[in-house]
């Protein structure tokens, strides 16, 4: 948030350009899912910690994580490529 700010008041804030645009909209996204995955992880950890629940429920939430994580690595991947292609075409 504080990067944001620095580079709101620099002038180069979303209204700018197409490209201002395009960095406020990927990084903020990316910024809330990485935030979110975060918070998830801790609430997973305390729930392994406190035990709540079936050893097979905490399992299939664990593998639930796991899987949402590495998905967004694959569509960040995508995401940023394709954003540097376009950027140098």
């Amino acid at each position: 948030m504080h990067e944001f700010a620095h580079l709101i008041s620099e002038g180069a804030g979303p209204g700018r350009s197409a490209f201002w645009s395009a960095f406020f909209t990927l990084v903020g996204t990316h910024g809330l899912h990485v935030t979110m995955d975060m918070i998830w992880m801790v609430v997973l950890i305390v729930q392994m910690l406190l035990k709540t629940g079936t050893e097979e429920r905490r399992m299939r939430r664990l593998a639930c994580l796991s899987l949402f994580w590495h998905f967004l690595d694959i569509v960040w991947i995508c995401v940023f490529s394709f954003v540097y292609l376009a950027s140098v075409a």
